[in-house]
């Protein structure tokens, strides 16, 4: 329930808008009619300012809003209509409408190619390691490394020689037909070509409770849904999240994502998937199920981001890939992940930190479209392996207890030891390294994410010897002084601002020193500092030391999202209540801390509270809206007010906005059956939860039906969350 709202109101028709020569236009409407940027938000003037000449044009992609106005709008660039590969940027425009950051440099480049498409294409399908299938060659600027030059940006599908599907993205210079640069775009959990050991859309859906006994995450609790005869394995509460067994197909086709045709679904006559074992082929799609559960929850609850792409939309995962395949990987095309069962000498890839890995991949497409090349792709493997991470602290199961290792339980080196080494990258002996050098970025990103993996490990445990949950770690500060560790839930806070807020395609490890510090600064800004001097001596730890031009450790606020309150213990729901003939409390589980019923409404309403939205009272709530995207959501319970008594309705209600100003956008409105009792919104926002009390007294002798329901328009999300409902008389 947390969208993030499109850059323009009147632009929000579409997905994107397009800035060209200080007008913002939006594909669609007439080029007559252009949409102006608004007046006030100078950061885009500036940005429209920054690039240069006629030739130059900005594609806004989507923004973000603090609670104190601040706006931070992802722009991509062109060039004489042409994309530019490492163009994007990010204008934050705070209340005083400063524009704070652009990748500007001026660009004098000939728009016209001596390389042809199809010899681009066979030079870059020449340079494929499998069986290429087919190429598409685009005309771009590519501005990622050294100076911009004239490019064909090449897609070559086609399988590699274990099977893995590719999507090679090769940068052909236009002018001299070298290879600028060339990456997979389906980012995988291991390096390509690495051996074990041993080795020789959404429908009308009815959530259930499913009994599911994986192999990896052992007897756990995933969403199902009813169909005809059955259960089968997909999740309604999480966007119509679903498994399926890839039936050991792999892509003979030459497509880069598994099909339809290929794939069964996993079904099943009661509510048991699996049995733990792998003699039953639901064993692994149930832990690939809850591992789509448990990162959706983690970004969810502890984020605040609804769903991988923020659209609330579920991925597919495809189980039992290939032959002995040996790997997992996530398409951003057809957003799935598929799974392998391994090779000979490993385990089933479905881990649940590889899981959140995976699908980490697609959140760094969806915010900062990282790269996967250079510094940016050890960055972009490192981020996955930190939420991936996180994710496994967050769920918490006996069957996966939370660790710093990486796919320690697929056992690829068949002697019980990880995949990759957080505390110290450099003990998986593969290559991975501790610190960082200027030669780092030459580095496959499975090794050169050792930087970003040491440094989220020192920010949350701190150097030198530590034990968790049983196991032991001894990280090393590549010379510099001891660090003390925040806590990994604060460390990867820090790093996910970062990531949504301030990376870019081309990162490097040196500008992400100074972005966490600013996201240290953004989060946290209202201490003393702790967090930011951490996040500064992490750095300082693995290598990369003090940044030209990068933020002092703040001590003022700095408040980029409302600051909840700490949550109370949890505390028994007011179940209803018979006193004398007016002496009685009417609603049950109004604390929703029971479970759903006797609440109706729709799905997902009723959840958990967390860090971004937390409960009044116990640990759960009804958060409506918050899309950012025109939906209507309600939840009701019917009551029987006594005759002759006075009743009063009470509830805790918090309203959060991105909304400016004192036009209602987004209303909230409480309902005695089809009669409005009361009505708020955007514009009543406050901090915190406000008690909210309406007279039921007219309704005494009656049953009725009370309802909480939102409706948002489709830009700039306003939520609703009410906890603690009671009607009592008297």
């Amino acid at each position: 329930m947390t969208h993030v709202g499109i850059w323009s109101r009147r632009a929000a028709l579409i997905s994107a808008a397009v800035v060209s020569g200080g007008v913002l236009a939006t594909a669609g409407f007439a080029a007559s009619s252009p949409v102006r940027a608004p007046g006030g938000d100078t950061a885009v003037r500036d940005a429209l300012a920054a690039v240069s000449g006629d030739a130059d044009g900005l594609v806004a992609k989507g923004v973000q809003v603090d609670a104190d106005g601040t706006r931070h709008v992802r722009f991509d660039r062109t060039y004489r209509g042409l994309p530019v590969l490492g163009g994007d940027f990010v204008a934050h425009s705070g209340r005083d409408g400063q524009f704070t950051r652009s990748q500007n440099a001026p660009l004098n480049v000939s728009t016209t190619p001596a390389v042809t498409a199809q010899r681009a294409a066979e030079l870059a399908a020449g340079g494929f390691a499998g069986k290429p299938a087919n190429s598409t060659p685009t005309l771009v600027v590519d501005a990622t490394q050294g100076s911009a030059a004239l490019a064909w940006k090449v897609t070559v599908l086609g399988t590699a020689s274990d099977g893995t599907p590719n999507k090679l993205t090769v940068v052909v210079d236009a002018q001299s037909g070298a290879i600028r640069n060339a990456e997979d775009t389906l980012r995988t959990f291991v390096a390509r070509g690495m051996k074990p050991a041993g080795a020789a859309a959404a429908s009308a859906s009815v959530a259930a409770s499913g009994n599911g006994k994986g192999y990896q995450v052992g007897d756990v609790t995933i969403g199902v849904n009813s169909i005809s005869g059955g259960y089968e394995m997909k999740d309604p509460n999480r966007g119509n999240g679903e498994t399926r067994d890839a039936n050991n197909k792999g892509d003979a086709s030459g497509n880069t994502d598994p099909t339809v045709a290929n794939s069964l679904s996993f079904t099943s006559t009661t509510t048991t998937f699996g049995d733990n074992t792998l003699n039953n082929r639901a064993t692994v799609g149930v832990d690939a199920h809850f591992g789509i559960a448990a990162t959706w929850d983690y970004y969810k609850n502890v984020i605040g981001r609804n769903g991988i792409k923020n659209d609330g939309v579920g991925v597919i995962s495809y189980v039992h890939y290939y032959v002995n395949y040996g790997n997992a990987g996530w398409s951003d095309t057809c957003s799935c992940m598929i799974y392998g069962d391994g090779d000979v000498g490993s385990k089933p890839f479905t881990e649940l930190d590889v899981a959140g890995h995976e699908m980490s991949h697609g959140v760094a497409a969806a915010t900062a479209a990282l790269g996967y090349s250079g510094d940016v792709g050890g960055i972009n493997e490192a981020n996955s392996d930190i939420m991936g991470t996180e994710v496994e602290f967050n769920a918490n199961i006996p069957g996966d207890v939370p660790d710093y290792l990486i796919g320690e339980k697929i056992d690829i080196n068949a002697n019980g030891t990880p995949l990759r080494y957080m505390d110290k990258p450099s003990k998986d002996g593969r290559g991975s390294v501790d610190c960082w050098t200027t030669s780092t970025k030459n580095l496959d990103p499975h090794y050169s994410s050792g930087v970003g993996n040491h440094w989220y490990f020192l920010a949350s445990q701190g150097s030198g010897a530590s034990t968790v949950n049983g196991v032991n770690y001894d990280s090393p500060t590549c010379g510099a002084p001891a660090v003390a560790g925040i806590g990994h839930t604060t460390a990867a806070k820090i790093w996910y601002r970062a990531l949504s807020t301030y990376y870019t395609s081309t990162e490097t490890y040196p500008s992400a020193r100074k972005d966490t510090i600013k996201a240290a600064n953004d989060l946290y800004g209202t201490g003393n500092g702790a967090q930011c001097a951490t996040v500064k001596a992490a750095w300082a730890a693995v290598g990369v030391g003090v940044q030209a031009g990068e933020a002092a450790c703040a001590t003022g606020n700095a408040t980029p999202s409302p600051t909840p309150s700490a949550t109370k213990p949890p505390t028994p729901s007011p179940s209803p209540t018979q006193g004398g003939t007016c002496n009685a409390q009417l609603v049950g589980n109004g604390g929703f801390e029971s479970g759903t019923s006797p609440w109706t409404g729709d799905t997902g309403v009723i959840q958990a509270g967390g860090t971004v939205q937390p409960a009044h009272g116990g640990t759960r709530i009804a958060w409506l809206g918050g899309n950012g995207s025109a939906k209507t959501e309600q939840v009701s319970q019917s009551v029987t007010i006594p005759a002759g008594c006075k009743a009063s309705l009470k509830f805790y209600l918090h309203i959060e906005t991105q909304e400016r100003g004192s036009t209602v956008y987004d209303k909230f409105t409480v309902l005695a059956g089809s009669t409005a009792l009361t009505s708020l919104s955007n514009v009543n926002a406050a901090a915190g939860y406000v008690l909210r009390t309406v007279d039921l007294s007219a309704y005494a002798g009656q049953t009725v039906t009370l309802k909480f329901t939102e409706t948002e328009d489709y830009s700039l999300k306003t939520s609703f969350v009410v906890d603690d409902v009671t009607v009592t008389t008297s």
